[in-house]
């Protein structure tokens, strides 16, 4: 099953320049990526090989995290959005 939609990519800790940056999954879609639980995934992210691992956000929200290396390889950069499709 590939799971695919739009997100922003944000800084995990704003006040941390330069830290982890991630996207956001929509919560309607957390269940078609296995449910709330860490794990790797793979895929694409604007067209461009992906993998990276989702993770727990405090309060009930789900990101993944994404590596500085995808960001260049998808010419993208923390607040972009980006188009990800993902196997689950």
């Amino acid at each position: 099953m590939t799971v695919e939609f739009r997100g922003t990519v944000r800084r995990w800790d704003e006040t941390k320049p330069g830290g982890l940056a991630v996207v956001d999954v929509p919560a309607g879609l957390v269940a078609d990526l296995g449910g709330r639980r860490q794990r790797r995934v793979t895929g694409t992210m604007n067209g461009a090989d992906f993998s990276g691992s989702t993770m727990l956000v405090a309060g009930g929200g789900f990101c993944i995290g994404v590596s500085k290396a995808a960001l260049k390889s998808a010419g993208a950069a923390v607040g972009d959005d980006v188009q990800l499709s993902l196997e689950a």
